[in-house]
């Protein structure tokens, strides 16, 4: 699997011939101005909840792309009504798409659409194919719910997880989720994009040494394959 990162929580993963893209906040971010949004190719967006910061670039991604919106029903119903395809999902129900099996899985968190309109429940994705499974939290705490995961899917290839606390958990609680997981690669997300989910990388990834747990921080616009 080939993970490339686009700042922030947005993830393009290349998998089984297929392009996914989770929570497309590109042209909001400074830090990742050197991104041509519209090279971007994504057969499937994946969006974990309603907020500005993970969405604000689905519409224009999905149309020039025609991409199928796979969230949970209130953020799918959005998109249909924007004339993009969809297929909406809930907390603990998976289903079985051309490039493998996608569970939507509970994140501790809040939700609300752009126009301000109810986001319903936030969510992560467990995603498994012959190629190996792989787990985006989406923004969340630390939550008992993450030992479930590797019972029913297995080890896996990697974790997406956030570290900038303040509104999603810290680098201690990304750790231990890690642990609740058992997954020894991780990648980082939701840091660094503002003044209040700032870190140390360094710090960050020497903490993530000395629990034996390889933790990725990536650059923007770079990729790694899993």
């Amino acid at each position: 699997m080939k993970v490339t990162f686009f700042g922030h929580s947005c993830f393009l993963i290349e998998t089984k011939g297929y392009s996914l893209l989770f929570d497309p906040f590109i042209s909001g971010n400074e830090l990742a101005s050197s991104i041509s949004i519209d090279s971007i190719k994504a057969d499937y967006i994946l969006l974990s909840h309603g907020h500005l910061d993970h969405v604000l670039d689905a519409e224009r991604i999905g149309k020039s792309n025609q991409s199928v919106i796979i969230s949970n029903f209130e953020i799918a119903s959005y998109y249909e009504n924007k004339g993009l395809a969809s297929h909406p999902m809930n907390n603990g129900g998976s289903f079985l798409f051309p490039f493998g099996k996608v569970k939507y899985t509970p994140a501790i968190h809040s939700s609300s659409l752009p126009d301000g309109s109810y986001g319903g429940n936030p969510g992560g994705f467990v995603v498994q194919n012959e190629e190996g499974a792989f787990y985006f939290s989406g923004d969340t705490s630390l939550d008992l719910n993450m030992q479930l995961i590797p019972r029913f899917f297995g080890k896996l290839n990697f974790c997406i997880l956030p570290i900038g606390s303040n509104f999603t958990m810290d680098v201690d609680e990304a750790i231990v989720a890690a642990e609740f997981l058992d997954c020894d690669t991780i990648i980082a997300c939701h840091f660094n994009t503002f003044a209040p989910i700032v870190v140390n990388t360094q710090e960050t990834i020497e903490k993530f040494n000395m629990s034996n747990i390889k933790l990725h921080i990536l650059e923007i616009g770079h990729s790694i394959e899993l």
